[in-house]
């Protein structure tokens, strides 16, 4: 097996993982076992929080033992997740289900992109990693598209049968994932075994670089972002009486736009030591948001788009950025720090935006996002000029 075609498996693997016929109905799944929308974002935030505690973990575990056995163990969890969304039900039930998808989730995360980079560099193409990410995104969003018009067909049956075909999907993940090559750079640069060699790599990223720890935070307040709306949008339509079977279809149209737009991301970051754009997407995600609290219509979903469109171009840079900024021992480590921090923020913003949506509006969760992503990514894009 040659290492070269790692990177066809990982768009493979992608491709996979995120055919989620389930995810344009799951609130709806969710709230048919009678959960209301307040208990739907605790799960979330309950997923999240699972994500975050094994996060750095599964980053320093996969440094030392390696991206591909991460990769493969994160392929069952989330398989094994999705069985117990299919066979059980109940607000408890699901809370464990959302433990074990979060696990899974929390060894891929920062592993993907750390061999995807560790690849191209022993490959020779390391300059190429903005555009390779950018493809691989693109990839998922595209399949994700495609799975979600095939979820709402198949809502119109029955809310339960998108999860039933989810859990099959998944279970292909794994053999794909065993056919994974591990780089030799990360098996002949280790890190150190120890809590204090991971707590090491922690102070590296949040306390002496400067420009990691802003790229870290900016990467939150974005995540926030599109976690919230991704989980809002299915009450939005709900809200402006879109009919069920075009759930999928408005599901996959959003993941188009931000397919499209993460093709295309490095040729908005030519120059990847110019912060100037990070500043004007901050400005853009918050007015979005602004502007959807103010038109829960049809009209809205115009906004819900153009919140894609930035996603799709906003997580290929901020992932370069951060491989720019450190190095290969290290690389999943501070990748998944990145997505600890985001997971930790969703964790306590969900909850809250699920309150405010079922007590007041959902125009009040979106003000709430303009202001503290707005705030949180500004200050951040901010800083990392300065820094320039």
């Amino acid at each position: 097996m040659q290492l070269k075609h790692n990177i066809l498996k990982m768009y493979i693997l992608k491709g996979v993982l995120w055919f989620m016929v389930a995810m344009p109905i799951i609130v709806l799944f969710f709230q048919e076992h009678g959960l209301t929308l307040t208990e739907v974002m605790i799960l979330q935030s309950i997923y999240s929080l699972s994500v975050a505690l094994f996060e750095i973990p599964s980053g320093y575990i996969a440094d030392i033992f390696g991206r591909k056995k991460s990769i493969v163990f994160s392929t069952i969890l989330s398989f094994v997740g999705y069985l117990v969304f299919s066979f059980y039900g109940g607000f408890y039930a699901f809370a464990i289900a959302q433990v074990l998808v979060g696990i899974g989730g929390s060894l891929i995360s920062g592993s993907d992109s750390a061999l995807i980079y560790d690849t191209l560099i022993e490959t020779g193409k390391k300059n190429t990693y903005t555009k390779i990410e950018g493809k691989n995104y693109a990839v998922g969003n595209f399949s994700e598209a495609t799975a979600g018009i095939l979820g709402g067909i198949l809502a119109v049956s029955s809310i339960y049968l998108p999860v039933y075909v989810q859990t099959g999907i998944l279970f292909f993940s794994i053999p794909i994932a065993l056919t994974l090559v591990e780089p030799a750079l990360n098996k002949e640069n280790k890190l150190e075994r120890s809590l204090k060699a991971i707590l090491k790599v922690v102070k590296f990223a949040i306390i002496d670089h400067a420009k990691l720890r802003w790229f870290i935070m900016y990467s939150s307040a974005m995540g926030v972002a599109t976690l919230s709306m991704a989980w809002l949008a299915q009450p939005f339509f709900h809200q402006v009486n879109v009919p069920l079977a075009y759930f999928g279809i408005l599901w996959a149209g959003l993941n188009i736009a931000a397919g499209i737009t993460s093709i295309n991301a490095h040729q908005f970051n030519k120059n990847e030591e110019n912060h100037k754009i990070l500043i004007y997407l901050a400005l853009l995600m918050s007015i979005l948001f602004a502007l959807l609290g103010l038109n829960i219509t049809m009209f809205g979903l115009t906004f819900i788009l153009f919140i894609y469109f930035l996603r799709g171009i906003v997580t290929p840079i901020l992932r370069n950025a951060i491989n720019i900024n450190t190095t290969s021992n290290k690389r999943a480590t501070v990748l998944s720090i990145r997505s600890f921090i985001i997971r930790i923020s969703f964790a306590i913003s969900a909850p809250i935006l699920g309150f405010l949506a079922d007590n007041y509006s959902l125009s009040t969760s979106f003000y709430l996002l303009a202001v503290t992503v707005g705030f949180f990514s500004f200050l951040s894009a901010y800083k990392l000029y300065k820094l320039d």
